[in-house]
C-alpha cells in the first residue's frame, strides 16, 4: 500500500526524487499522468492496467468516458528511476501540476499524488475540515 508524505524539489531540468519506500510499491517503471484537482497521479503498472480496463468497459458512446479518456491517456507517460532515484517529470505536467520547485509526493493507497507544495498545503490544512465535517462525508461514503 502506499502511504505518507514527502517533500522534495524540482530541479532545473524537471526532475523529482521519488522516496525509496514508494518505489518498492511502484516497481521499476511506472505510469504518471494528469491528476484530479491540479496534481498528477502515479500508477503502477498493474494499478494502471486495471483503471485501463475499467475505462476499456465503458462505451466509447458515453461522451463523459471519452473525455476522461483522453484526458487521462493523452497526458500520460512511462517514467523509470534515474540512480538517483529521480524521475524526469514532462514539462507539459510540470505545467499542467504547477511544479516549479517544491513538490510534495503523497501515497494514497493505490496511487501516489504529486503536488505543487503551497497549493498541498492549501487544500490539505486542518483550516479547511473539522473532524465533525469529515465524519460526516465518511458516512455518506460507507466509512
Amino acid at each position: 500500500m502506499l502511504m505518507g508524505e514527502y517533500q522534495h524539489s524540482v530541479d532545473a531540468k524537471g526532475r523529482l526524487f521519488m522516496p525509496a519506500k514508494l518505489r518498492e510499491e511502484l516497481g521499476e517503471s511506472f505510469i504518471l499522468t494528469l491528476g484530479l484537482d491540479n496534481c498528477l497521479f502515479v500508477f503502477s503498472q498493474a494499478e494502471f492496467a486495471i483503471l485501463k480496463s475499467k475505462l476499456d468497459a465503458i462505451s466509447i458512446a458515453n461522451r463523459d468516458a471519452r473525455q476522461f479518456a483522453r484526458f487521462f491517456f493523452a497526458g500520460a507517460c512511462e517514467c523509470e528511476v534515474d540512480k538517483q532515484g529521480r524521475i524526469l517529470i514532462p514539462a507539459k505536467l510540470r505545467g499542467y501540476a504547477g511544479l516549479e520547485k517544491d513538490a510534495t509526493i503523497v501515497g494514497v493507497s493505490n496511487r501516489v499524488e504529486i503536488w505543487n507544495t503551497p497549493k498541498w498545503e492549501e487544500i490539505h490544512s486542518f483550516d479547511n475540515f473539522s473532524p465533525d465535517d469529515l465524519s460526516a462525508k465518511m458516512e455518506l461514503l460507507g466509512l
